[in-house]
């Protein structure tokens, strides 16, 4: 599994990806957890609004932060 977070490496960016990060730990799953700063990179994925969450290649969510539980469901 692979999960990329989105974003210039604003606050809310961090907060995505420590809620991404705690939501693996409580669900036991391995990932990889992979940061996409360049802008360029986050267009190319579609994404217009960050932070972002990429799951597998999926996005997940943009423009917001979900919380620990949401990201639970994805990873499962």
């Amino acid at each position: 599994m692979k999960i990329e977070i989105l974003g210039t490496g604003c606050p809310k960016c961090k907060k995505l990806e420590e809620n991404a990060r705690k939501a693996l730990g409580e669900t036991g799953k391995k990932a990889e957890v992979i940061k996409i700063t360049d802008i360029n990179e986050i267009i190319e994925r579609d994404v217009m609004t960050t932070p972002a969450i990429v799951i597998d290649g999926k996005v997940k969510a943009s423009g917001r932060i979900p919380d620990v539980e949401e990201i639970k469901k994805w990873l499962k």
